[in-house]
């Protein structure tokens, strides 16, 4: 089934893999980091992470994947049949999993954000406050406003639960009219209202002091540590090391130019951290609010929302940005899922719709469970962290990065010499030999050991 499933248009191709690769790690995490990291000081540190490491990973994962044009495991199986390396395509898609079951409580969240503005439900009776006033009543109410739509069981539960159906809906369609159709409208989209947001945020009082702040770098702040976060952040935001890039290049035409198609993702991803940069320094800058914890849910679902409420029209900017979460979750949540349904249909023999709902209904249990993580189960820790945050840590900085080691340690030593060197040049057809010594250099010597130092800390 999946291994005859490809990709319609070289459009879809390419705005489906964007939307594997950009999600929430660009949207929450980046400004974070960059927060945290001497901001253009570690934009560049990004860039050059995702150029030296992140692009000769992804061109593995779609070597591999377009060669063995199967599953995650079943493409470890076929290049290396009678060894344990399938072991490194179970990993990735234990991880996806895993990833698939908080990833939809987040989903959950911004959808439930998107219906309370609508509503007005997330504005009802905040105090207005001009640019630089006192922020702390209106602090107040977001933080009360964020307890009451997060930290309750029941409304966490029901968005949580729809955006699984969506999922299901979306993944039932298959590759070409469920994924790649979504992916064609999605991501446009996504860059619309990217730019509409970057256009208010840089027409408020003072905007540009955040820009400035966001463009200097601050090299002082530069530590083992952030070049380490870096990395971290290359992986997470291209979704390297989780299954997802080898299934998605099982579908890939073979006239498709890896090469190329690595370098237009990487790029868009860099470009969506570089907008969501320019919309929330400016507005924080703007607001007084620069000293606020720009982390995941505080900012998100706290911080962003205060600057909303005091802009005219604030319900259309906080549904526009919500819109934004949604959509990135969502080509993010399907490319995530797809692991999974694809290594049901390729080697237990499911059709796409049973393999789809053996996939997503479990969900509904694993999920809403996840998502009472700050509410009725948030007595229940592990190590000193509630389920929710063992299920993100345990996937993201140990599964992951071990993966990903496995993965690039297989691609350079263990897989066929003459495979990379095929998958790049498309048989030789293209005239970019030059880069596959360099991407095995990479791979071989580079890459484990940076990979490494991302587990080890």
């Amino acid at each position: 089934m999946s291994t005859n499933s490809q990709f319609g248009s070289k459009l879809g191709l390419i705005a489906a893999t964007i939307g594997s690769a950009v999600g929430l790690g660009n949207i929450w995490r980046f400004p974070a980091e960059a927060q945290a990291n001497g901001g253009a000081a570690f934009l560049l540190l990004y860039i050059i992470c995702v150029c030296v490491l992140g692009i000769p990973v992804m061109l593995a994962e779609f070597s591999l994947g377009r060669a063995g044009r199967s599953d995650a495991f079943g493409t470890f199986k076929k290049i290396a049949p009678g060894t344990p390396w399938y072991l490194v395509g179970v990993l990735g898609i234990v991880a996806s999993y895993i990833i698939g079951t908080f990833y939809m409580v987040v989903e959950g969240w911004t959808l439930e954000y998107i219906f309370h503005s609508i509503t007005g439900g997330l504005y009802e009776g905040v105090q207005k406050v001009a640019p630089g006033g006192d922020f702390s009543q209106v602090d107040a109410f977001f933080i009360d406003k964020m307890r009451e739509y997060i930290h309750t069981p029941v409304a966490p539960i029901i968005f949580t639960c729809i955006v699984i159906i969506i999922n299901l809906v979306i993944l039932l369609g298959g590759v070409e009219k469920g994924i790649e159709r979504l992916s064609n409208f999605l991501m446009p989209s996504l860059f619309v209202v990217l730019l509409v947001l970057c256009c208010v945020s840089l027409t408020l009082p003072n905007a540009m002091d955040g820009v400035e702040w966001f463009l200097k770098p601050d090299f002082s702040k530069i530590t083992a540590d952030t070049v380490i976060n870096a990395m971290g952040q290359t992986f997470f935001s291209l979704s390297l090391g989780m299954g997802i890039l080898i299934t998605y290049s099982s579908y890939f035409p073979s006239d498709t130019k890896l090469g190329e198609t690595s370098v237009i993702v990487s790029a868009s991803s860099l470009l969506v951290a570089l907008l969501v940069g320019f919309i929330i320094f400016p507005a924080v800058s703007s607001f007084g609010l620069a000293d606020h914890s720009l982390v995941g849910t505080t900012l998100v679902f706290q911080t962003l929302p205060e600057v909303f409420a005091c802009l005219p029209g604030s319900i259309i900017w906080s549904v526009l940005f919500f819109l934004l979460l949604f959509f990135a979750a969502l080509t993010s949540t399907v490319s995530i899922m797809e692991v999974s349904i694809a290594f049901f249909c390729d080697k237990m023999k499911m059709s796409r719709t049973k393999a789809v709902l053996v996939s997503m209904l479990p969900l509904l249990v694993f999920s809403s469970i996840c998502s009472l993580s700050f509410s009725t189960l948030s007595h229940i820790t592990f190590w000193g962290m509630n389920i929710f945050d063992l299920l993100d840590n345990f996937a993201t900085n140990i599964l992951l990065p071990i993966g990903s080691i496995a993965l690039c340690i297989f691609a350079g030593w263990v897989a066929p010499k003459q495979l990379m060197a095929d998958q790049l040049t498309n048989n030789g057809s293209l005239f970019c030999r030059w880069m596959v010594k360099p991407v095995i250099f990479i791979l071989r010597w580079i890459a484990p050991i940076l990979i490494a130092m991302i587990l080890i800390v």
